[in-house]
């Protein structure tokens, strides 16, 4: 009977420390996909990191003929390393692990009991953030809660990068070549039949996030621009309701002025009202430029990543 190929796919971006720890715990697992018959290859995707992560992983490609590389020529973002880590996959099943450990591999045995009941991925949630800034969890929170209102795509609250997934998944998301990508959107979008498993989170094991506040807060913009169009509906309904409310409001000064003759007064109010609408133009400016934007980057066509070096 042949065996089964699971490929490990793991974005690196400055994890140095990390990479040698990702591979031992990893490993910690081998007699389980041995039973199974499920050989292992381990992917490592270097997004183009400025430390010696890519110097680690030839170490361990000297120990391992079973680990991979493709590293960038710059940093391109996650988003970049998740697509070449899933287009470089051989696997007939392909799991997206971070190399901080935040993705327990110790969860991959249950994963696979999942996946032999005939799903086509397992994805994992956190039910807590622990050791996150609240107000990061907070923020998060409302993104999940915006997105279920105005998206008709499924995103789950806390969702991880964690994922299993079966070749047929893996080949959909592929068939979406866009270059904004927003891979938990994307995976909602695919649809097929997926598991999710809840645990609590996780603290990295060492180094530092490399997602702050602002990367987080643009990153929730692609997710929006990506997956709702509701954005637009809105400055549509914003420029109705203020040229109804500009109507009205000259109605009334007419029928003031025929009434009880006063004259139009008040300059600090007209100051604050055409402040206001001036700032909805530009706010609905900002959103429509924010679309046009996204459409640029698509119609040029440029690769989603470079490869400098890959084994």
């Amino acid at each position: 009977m042949s065996m089964s190929l699971l490929t490990v796919v793991v974005p690196c971006y400055n994890e140095e420390e990390n990479v040698p720890f990702f591979y031992e715990e990893f490993m910690k697992n081998e007699s389980f996909f041995a039973e199974k018959g499920i050989a292992l290859e381990l992917l490592y995707v270097d997004d183009g990191s400025g430390d010696g992560t890519v110097r680690e992983v030839k170490k361990l490609r000297e120990r391992d003929e079973r680990v991979h590389l493709v590293s960038f020529s710059r940093n391109f973002g996650k988003e970049a390393a998740i697509y070449a880590g899933l287009e470089n996959a051989r696997g007939d099943y392909v799991v997206m692990m971070d190399a901080d450990l935040q993705d327990p591999p110790a969860l991959l045995p249950e994963m696979f009991s999942y996946i032999d009941e005939g799903y086509d991925s397992v994805a994992t949630r956190r039910v807590s953030r622990k050791g996150e800034p609240p107000v990061r969890s907070f923020f998060a929170r409302m993104f999940y809660r915006l997105m279920k209102r105005i998206s008709k795509t499924e995103i789950m609250d806390g969702a991880r990068d964690y994922r299993l997934m079966s070749r047929q998944m893996v080949d959909a998301i592929l068939s979406m070549g866009e270059y904004n990508r927003f891979t938990k959107g994307i995976f909602g979008w695919v649809g097929f039949r997926t598991k999710w498993m809840e645990y609590e989170n996780v603290e990295r094991l060492k180094g530092e996030t490399k997602w702050n506040f602002w990367k987080l807060f643009l990153y929730s913009l692609d997710g929006i621009c990506a997956f709702s169009t509701m954005p637009l509906m809105l400055a549509s309904v914003l420029g109705v309701f203020f040229c109804v409310v500009a109507f009205l409001m000259i109605a009334f000064i007419i029928v003031r002025k025929l009434i009880f003759g006063d004259p139009v007064s008040g300059w600090p109010s007209l100051v604050c009202i055409i402040l206001m609408t001036s700032g909805v133009q530009f706010f609905c400016t900002g959103i429509l430029g924010q679309y046009l934007a996204k459409t640029y980057m698509e119609v040029k066509k440029r690769p989603i990543y470079l490869v400098r070096e890959r084994f």
